[in-house]
């Protein structure tokens, strides 16, 4: 299966160096991750097109075939037609169809406010990986896949990927202390795709984000040889703002369909 979506590659460029196993079979992919079965976008099936509403129970079938020790459902369609998305089937079947918006920049300039008062730089050693760790903890806001034991595995995956040189975990330090992060990774195709820009409560709105997306897009740009920067965002969020203020465009929209564990259809 070629897949087309620049969001959809570069998931599984990340997926790959974190070790997760993607397996082709030609009219979908399947993507596992042993030893991490609450990790919901490391255990999913990718299609070409959203099923047509006859298919879709065939699809959750295949789904629970392929990945039985996981308890959620996450299909992942490459085509980004939302009508098509809508139509699938899958909607009835209790899944929530998300709509995520994949921006790119060939390069990235300074944001409108940027913070020069902190320091900018790759996470390394122990402490910093704690303090990584911490922040998850501290802004997870208690929805999606998150748990401590899933924040732990996550920040491990980050610290694994950039340790082997396929990028690296930026933070942004006040004093010390870790106020905000972000991963940006590649696998030197040209293509550096950022990861979880999380910010502490109480350092937001101080520039941070902004500063940080644009420090480490120049890194990227440099290091890691990439000539296009890709980052994805919930359209409706308030950081899409920020990420187009220092160069980032919108390209293609991302469709996914989900189903948390337990849930009733």
């Amino acid at each position: 299966m070629e897949v087309t979506s620049l969001g959809y590659r570069t998931d599984l460029m990340v997926r790959r160096m974190e070790g997760s196993e993607v397996t082709d079979y030609a009219d979908h992919m399947v993507v596992r991750s042993p030893g991490h079965p609450g990790f919901w976008w490391g255990n999913f099936i990718l299609l070409p097109t959203a099923p047509r509403p006859r298919e879709a129970a065939g699809w959750l079938a295949r789904f629970a075939e392929a990945l039985p020790e996981v308890q959620h459902v996450a299909i992942g369609v490459d085509d980004g037609d939302p009508q098509a998305a809508e139509r699938s089937g899958l909607p009835e079947a209790g899944l929530r169809l998300e709509r995520s918006t994949v921006l790119t920049a060939a390069s990235v300039h300074e944001p409108p406010h940027v913070n020069r008062a902190v320091e900018y730089r790759p996470l390394a050693g122990d402490a910093d990986w704690q303090q990584s760790l911490d922040l998850r903890l501290t802004s997870d806001d208690g929805g999606g896949d998150a748990t401590r034991e899933f924040d732990e595995q996550r920040t491990a995956d980050a610290r694994r990927v950039s340790e082997n040189g396929h990028g690296a975990w930026f933070g942004a330090f006040a004093g010390g202390r870790l106020a905000a992060q972000l991963g940006v990774f590649s696998d030197g195709n040209g293509v550096a795709r950022y990861q979880n820009v999380e910010t502490d409560p109480d350092w937001r709105r101080r520039g941070l984000a902004g500063t940080l997306v644009w420090q480490a897009g120049q890194w990227a740009l440099t290091r890691l040889a990439a000539r296009t920067l890709v980052i994805v965002a919930d359209p409706q969020a308030e950081a899409i703002r920020v990420y187009r203020s220092v160069g980032f465009r919108d390209a293609e929209t991302q469709i996914a369909f989900q189903r948390p564990p337990y849930a009733v259809g």
